[in-house]
């Protein structure tokens, strides 16, 4: 039914009026028919064109819906007085000026004319999108003392109000009193509107409560109830409930794309990826069937245009949706996907990746070629990017790889947003390189990344260790709120052992008034802890080093607000026991025991055997016995704990103390380890027991308990100290038999045994031998193999050649650069390089003298 305003003729395109002659010329008895006797939601479509005759500008309306509103604004108020007021008193909100917008307000309410709903409506309807629930207040009050009878217009905009101001209980009593008054009965959109905003404000009492009411008016449900009740699941994180109104939906609805959007939204956000997948490929089919039923609300947002017809209370839906998730519970995806199946075809073999011959590569996007610039096309790309972000979360590359190759055979263009997820699918995939190579490709398009993009890139290059290209990312993020890539390049900087990169990020990071986390401060510890290189000892120009930065550190959380975690308080006494300041450690220990006791938890057995490991390191065995019984009264102890204390006993010399531990340890239910067996036998070292440390060595043998490189080191060091050249060479045979590689301080040991004795050519000989052992000790064939490569390091007569054999200790090769280092340096020396080291007189020698023992033992 459509009307020509001017009354000359009738369109297909719904009203036609002019502003001009739209108040005096508009059929109100035929709008007020309209109006009554239909009810629901009305599509919005609005436009304008120029008259053929006249040239003049018409609007077209094409719903009742907005005809309603339109003729709703010329008509604020019965006489020119009150639409006079009603603007002025909106100005004066506008501008701030409440105290004129109450006076304007009470003369409103004191003439002498008499009030109507109409009259407040202009002045409600702007309370209701500010929004300003008190002034509405104000409002109600006059119209309760002038006794003006109120509509649904009112009472809708009065919940709007309170709803987004939040004032939620307020609505609720509200919607409680219209439900009790015979006048006004209760319509469904007043309790969507409260529902709503329940949901953004995560109100979940106050949603119970509406849903309650609700069901006591029983006024049903429609699509938007629905919706919220889907938002509502998703942040209750309850798929089961998700699940439910998806069953409910299907039986009283036909999926429409714009429903869809919402089911697929919601099972990603609950990372649904197979059935947020199925709903995709069902919304695909209904676009290709051509049922699209979209268009524009006023406000310019998409919606079904469909009418919206309320179903009658039926189930318990709304009751699931408020308890908790229920695994067990949980429908298959393979029934919520028999009514997809029932309505849609194989999407797979019509719609799925067309990859074959041009034809038919360009099948699909021939088919979705008449809705290119429509809103369908914005919604497919919108569900399928959330489908990809969810294969993102989900850890599924290949799915999120297929879904691209899909969205180009249909002629969607990936947008900004679907290589988000894209990227982050593939890096936690296949690393920052394939990544970047779809960064590329985005680029190519002329497609700026998200910040978000670049942080995830970020991220993954930091966790692979490349620094340049974590940093460069990092520049290239113009606005950053998430302290996270920062953090991830930190650690990369702590695993590298590079303080000095992390400097100019920390900078950043002030520049950009980024606030730092508690998971900053941890590294922050372990990056500027130490300031000695590996393998040097503390000094006091070191130590005033490290307790400024500590101070600084410590300072800046104080300012921040952030207290110590277990891992930072961890950290920080680390570095303090790592550069032997014992009287700090302590200091820091008890401040730890004083912050952590407020909370009612305990420091942890990892810290106090950091410092347990601290005070023997520094010789302090009296605190270290203190603390370990402290710990044994609060039951803090584990291996480790046990192996400390017995390596304690090697200061205090007593090997029957050390054994009672052991007692201990296998009463608590800790076996004996390859540090227990280290700790024991460097006791018996100590008190120059070679035979029973030996038996010691041969029992750990036979227990198989692995012996490493440590453990023999200790019976070379204390050999060496000593001048006992026989214990050497009879170790160094049995780490050859045993398959232990050698290390640089089993070739120190070695040769400075044997220089210490005058056997310099043996000494030579021996470094060697050890140095290719270091290289590899089983096979002589890699020795052949990389024997070019590495006497290009070896015999090289260039000024760098150092140089670039030290490069070897950046990529973590320390045994492979020394070992070329001392080779290097016996071919300087004049000796002959060996790439057969077993062929050497040396070690034929150790071979024939002690190579049976093995089998012996």
């Amino acid at each position: 039914m459509c009307y020509y305003l001017r009354g000359e003729k009738e369109t297909a395109l719904g009203f036609v009026y002019t502003d001009s002659a739209l108040r005096r010329e508009a059929p109100r008895a035929c709008i007020d028919m309209c109006l009554g006797s239909l009810c629901g939601r009305f599509p919005t479509q609005f436009a304008y064109q120029r008259s053929e005759e006249s040239g003049e500008k018409v609007g077209i309306i094409t719903d009742f819906y907005n005809l309603r509103r339109y003729h709703s604004r010329f008509s604020y108020g019965r006489n020119s007085i009150t639409r006079r007021l009603q603007v002025q008193i909106v100005e004066a909100l506008r501008s701030n000026q409440r105290s004129r917008a109450s006076s304007l307000l009470s003369e409103l309410g004191c003439g002498n004319h008499s009030l109507r709903a109409n009259d407040f409506i202009y002045i409600l309807e702007y309370c209701s999108r500010s929004p300003d629930p008190l002034f509405v207040m104000e409002i109600w009050r006059i119209m309760d003392e002038k006794k003006v009878s109120v509509n649904h217009r009112c009472v809708m905009l009065r919940i709007q109000a309170l709803c987004k101001g939040g004032y939620l209980e307020e609505a609720f009593d509200l919607l409680d009193f219209v439900g009790k008054n015979h006048d006004i009965h209760p319509i469904l959109p007043m309790y969507n509107n409260l529902l709503r905003e329940c949901v953004q404000t995560k109100s979940l009492d106050q949603a119970r409560q509406f849903y309650d009411l609700m069901e006591d008016q029983v006024l049903g449900k429609n699509e938007v109830t629905y919706s919220q009740f889907l938002k509502l699941a998703v942040f209750r994180k309850n798929l089961a409930a998700a699940h439910e109104i998806w069953k409910e939906y299907m039986t009283y609805y036909s999926m429409s794309i714009i429903s869809l959007r919402k089911f697929i939204w919601s099972f990603t956000r609950l990372r649904d990826l197979e059935s947020a997948y199925a709903a995709l490929q069902h919304m695909v089919d209904l676009v290709f069937k051509g049922s699209i039923f979209i268009n524009r609300s006023a406000d310019g947002r998409l919606r079904s245009s469909r009418f919206d017809i309320p179903i009658p209370k039926n189930g318990d839906m709304g009751l699931k949706i408020f308890m908790e998730e229920n695994k067990h519970s949980l429908p298959s995806v393979s029934d919520n996907s028999k009514r997809i199946e029932s309505h849609a075809s194989n999407v797979e073999d019509s719609t799925f990746f067309y990859m074959g011959s041009k034809e038919d590569r360009g099948f699909g996007i021939n088919m979705l070629e008449k809705y290119k610039g429509k809103p369908v096309m914005k919604v497919l790309r919108w569900s399928f990017s959330d489908v990809i972000r969810a294969c993102a979360q989900t850890q599924n590359c290949r799915l999120a790889e297929q879904l691209i190759l899909q969205m180009q055979n249909l002629g969607l263009e990936p947008s900004c947003h679907t290589y988000d997820g894209l990227i982050r699918a593939i890096v936690r995939d296949r690393g920052f390189s394939g990544g970047m190579e779809v960064l590329e490709t985005m680029q190519l398009r002329n497609l700026k990344p998200y910040d978000s993009t670049l942080a995830a890139l970020s991220i993954s290059s930091s966790n692979a260790l490349q620094l340049d290209l974590a940093e460069c990312l990092l520049d290239q993020i113009s606005r950053i709120s998430s302290i996270h890539p920062f953090n991830a390049f930190l650690a990369a900087c702590d695993t590298l052992d590079l303080p000095e990169r992390a400097v100019p990020i920390l900078a950043k990071m002030k520049q950009l008034k980024l606030k730092p986390n508690i998971g900053t401060y941890e590294l922050l510890f372990s990056l500027f802890g130490n300031v000695n290189a590996p393998y040097e000892e503390g000094n006091m120009l070191s130590q005033v080093d490290v307790y400024r930065r500590i101070k600084a550190i410590q300072m800046d959380m104080l300012i921040n607000g952030i207290q110590h975690s277990h891992l930072s308080m961890k950290n920080l006494l680390k570095a303090l026991g790592t550069e032997g300041m014992i009287r700090e450690l302590m200091h820091y220990l008890h401040v730890a025991q004083r912050q952590f006791s407020l909370s009612n938890t305990y420091l942890g057995t990892p810290i106090y055997n950091i410092v347990l490991h601290s005070l023997i390191q520094a010789k302090e065995s009296h605190r270290a016995i203190e603390i370990f019984k402290n710990m044994i009264s609060c039951g803090l102890r584990d291996a480790a704990t046990y192996n400390i204390m017995i390596d304690c006993c090697s200061i205090i010399q007593c090997y029957r103390s050390a054994r009672a531990l052991v007692s201990m340890m296998i009463r608590d239910g800790f076996l004996p380890q390859t540090l227990t067996y280290t700790a024991l036998i460097k006791i018996l070292l100590e008190l120059e027991d070679y035979d029973e440390a030996l038996n010691l060595l041969d029992q750990a043998r036979s227990e198989e308990i692995p012996c490493d490189i440590l453990l023999y080191n200790t019976i070379l060091q204390k050999a060496c100290r000593e001048g006992i050249i026989d214990l050497i060479e009879f170790v160094t045979e049995l780490m050859h038999q045993e398959k232990i590689q050698p290390d640089p301080s089993t070739c120190y040991y070695v040769f400075s045994s044997y220089v210490d004795h005058g056997f310099f050519s043996t000494a030579m000989e021996s470094l060697q031998v050890l140095s290719m052992r270091m290289i590899s000790e089983d096979n002589d064939s890699i020795l052949e193999e990389k024997r070019t490569e590495f006497e290009g390091f070896i015999l090289s007569e260039e000024d760098d050649a150092e140089s670039r054999i030290l490069q070897f200790f950046k990529g973590s090769e320390e045994n492979l650069a020394a070992a070329l280092l001392n080779l290097r340096w016996c071919a300087i020396s004049g000796y002959p390089i060996s790439w057969s080291p077993n062929e050497s007189s040396w070690a034929r020698r150790l071979f024939n003298r002690y190579g049976s023992r093995k089998e012996s033992s």
